[in-house]
């Protein structure tokens, strides 16, 4: 199957490990050119060179940060000309109980879990035409909340909502948005938190990254054309509810 990537351009934060760099890799691999953000310098180029100098920029930015967004888009504008989707990915905020997370650890996960993803979005959506796509990875709280993880239960059921309702809002202008739900995936953030019940998923195991690239990378491609305002499991079918 085709999914018509080639040529086009992603931004993905993130980008340097986990998630967003199993995303970048089938972006890429299809025939897509991509725009990778992380803290770490090194690990970005690292990440850059794996995926090919002429088709990955790296970009060290903090989500947090209130001009990562314009950093981001302006380098895929003036490194590649042109700009098709953004996929979202941000390191989980610190594990624990919603009584035992200080304020500091709410603050600091708002400015970049939900806000940076806010103004990563409005930003991508000013500069995408008809065929954009959008994606946040957001988490399987945003259906049933995750024992001790207080944080992230708060945060991501409000993206969710954010990314329903920028999907009604850039619906007009034939942008997609959609939110891609991770279960217990093998990554560093796996390491986190609890080890990992996988009798609790009916595939009686834990995602490998590709597994989720695959999915992300569908969801940004034309090839999933008509899927918009949709929050997509990817979790081994351990999330229990419609």
């Amino acid at each position: 199957m085709d999914l018509g990537l080639r040529d086009r351009v992603f931004l993905v934060t993130g980008g340097s490990a986990g998630l967003g760099l199993a995303t970048a890799e089938v972006l890429v691999a299809e025939g897509a050119r991509v725009v990778l953000s992380g803290r770490d310098r090194s690990r970005l180029d690292g990440a850059a060179e794996a995926l090919g100098g002429e088709n990955a920029e790296g970009v060290c930015a903090d989500n947090a940060d209130a001009g990562a967004a314009e950093l981001l888009v302006n380098t895929a504008l003036s490194r590649f000309g042109r700009l098709d989707g953004l996929l979202v990915s941000v390191g989980g905020p610190p594990p624990g109980t919603v009584l035992a997370a200080p304020d500091e650890d709410w603050r600091t996960s708002f400015e970049s879990v939900f806000l940076g993803t806010v103004r990563l979005a409005r930003a991508a959506a000013a500069k995408l035409g008809e065929g954009g796509s959008i994606a946040f990875v957001l988490s399987t709280s945003v259906y049933e909340p995750i024992p001790e993880l207080g944080i992230s239960n708060g945060l991501r059921p409000g993206l969710a909502m954010v990314a329903k309702s920028l999907s009604a809002e850039l619906g007009p202008a034939g942008i997609r948005v959609n939110g891609l739900l991770p279960g217990i995936t093998a990554t560093a953030r796996m390491r986190d938190v609890a080890a990992p019940d996988t009798t609790s998923i009916p595939l009686r195991r834990v995602a490998q990254p590709a597994e989720f690239g695959r999915v992300a990378a569908f969801v940004l491609s034309p090839a999933a054309s008509y899927l918009t305002g949709a929050m997509i499991p990817v979790d081994g079918g351990r999330t229990r509810a419609l």
